[in-house]
């Protein structure tokens, strides 16, 4: 089996899905613009070949390295890369070398526009909030007196929560058009007071969830990237929620074929006419590929498992052979450099030693929506990863 992987080596972490295929005696074959000699070890090790592109947003230069593959190793079975940036570029790879197993880019809409990913969770009953496509500030403030404000506006086809704002009045509304990258389109949506939970796992290509994990943040990735504040979320049991079967539903409706997935829902935290009860659930976006933030590594913890080995052992034999049984909850905790804690990072580890299990600085390419530096910690209550992550935080 020949497998390309993009970007290999970014994040850093993301050696592991090729270290998987490659232990399995697949062909793993990496295009990046990172020079051999800048590359990990870990990295190398994981890959049959690597073959450098000066630029990967160039794609000529990376379909003449899939052409050199093909030429050297014969037939490609899989294109991938995990990271959203490149989903585009693994889908247009995908329909010009006629690789069947993935989204083609004919398909892509509905996985790289937020309008369209809403035109779906429409389709399967799930409400989403109200939005309009931002044309000019007229019309955006028109938007604004039917649903009020704050408003968030967002790219139609962006990465993460990159350019995405939350406008509290006409004023804000204002710089924002003074100030928005006119290369852009936005969308404006009705701002929605509740919290996100995602839907993670993993499918067969009969789009059978062989791995799943419900993750409820407990802070605003959109917040941690505008306001550089601290993020912090923790992983819960599934049985039993509504948004299991929700996520069910979600994934039999896209094109979630033999991938890892993150959707993304909000709960409401109140009543909100047009969309639900508090407690229930709102569809916001979706993300074909692996979540970040190191929640493969919290699904990992919590189930006592590797994903990286089911996601390999996905694509080589269209299923698993791990019992997958939850062994406990895990939380995220990440904190800011330059922000004051009232416990230093060697209190925290001293504390909880048995429950710590990542230590971690993160690049700084990342810390926006991650923070500067995360911790990874299990307890078998929602009120023990209460306490830790409260301890974690806590300010002087």
């Amino acid at each position: 089996m020949n497998v390309i992987f993009i970007s290999p080596n970014f994040p850093l972490y993301f050696y592991n899905f090729c270290n998987r295929l490659k232990e399995r005696g697949v062909n793993v074959l990496g295009i990046g613009d990172t020079s051999y000699n800048d590359l990990s070890m870990d990295t190398i090790n994981s890959l049959t070949e690597y073959y450098k592109v000066n630029s990967l947003e160039n794609f000529d230069e990376v379909s003449e390295a899939c052409l050199f593959f093909i030429n050297k190793y014969g037939k490609i079975d899989w294109i991938e890369s995990q990271n959203e940036y490149w989903l585009e570029t693994e889908a247009a790879l995908r329909s010009k070398f006629d690789v069947s197993t993935g989204t083609k880019i004919e398909y892509m809409d509905p996985m790289k526009y937020k309008s369209k990913m809403k035109e779906v969770y429409k389709s399967c009953g799930i409400p989403v909030a109200r939005y309009e496509f931002i044309t000019d500030y007229n019309s955006a403030i028109n938007f604004t007196n039917i649903v009020g404000y704050p408003v968030v506006v967002k790219p139609d086809n962006g990465v993460g929560a990159s350019n995405t704002y939350k406008l509290r009045n006409d004023e804000e509304l204002g710089f924002f058009f003074e100030t928005k990258n006119n290369n852009i389109t936005y969308i404006i949506e009705e701002f929605i007071n509740g919290h996100v939970e995602t839907f993670d796992g993993i499918t067969d290509s009969n789009k059978n969830i062989l791995i799943a994990s419900n993750h409820v943040m407990l802070s605003s990735i959109m917040d941690a990237v505008n306001e550089d504040s601290e993020s912090a979320f923790y992983s819960q049991d599934l049985n039993g929620m509504d948004i299991e079967w929700i996520g069910d539903k979600v994934v039999k409706a896209f094109d979630t074929r033999s991938r890892f997935f993150h959707f993304e829902f909000f709960r409401l935290d109140e009543d909100k006419e047009g969309l639900g009860k508090k407690g229930d659930i709102v569809g916001l976006e979706v993300n074909m590929r692996a979540p970040g933030a190191y929640m493969p590594d919290m699904i990992n913890m919590a189930y006592d498992v590797d994903t990286y080995s089911i996601w390999a052992d996905m694509l080589i034999y269209d299923k698993i052979f791990t019992d997958v049984k939850r062994k406990c909850l895990v939380g995220y905790a990440s904190r800011r450099n330059g922000v004051n804690y009232k416990y230093k990072n060697d209190d925290i580890k001293h504390k909880y030693k048995e429950e710590i299990t990542y230590d971690v600085e993160v690049p700084e390419v990342l810390s926006a929506a991650m923070g500067n530096h995360v911790f990874l910690f299990k307890a078998k209550s929602k009120e023990g990863i209460m306490d830790i992550t409260k301890f974690i935080l806590e300010h002087k």
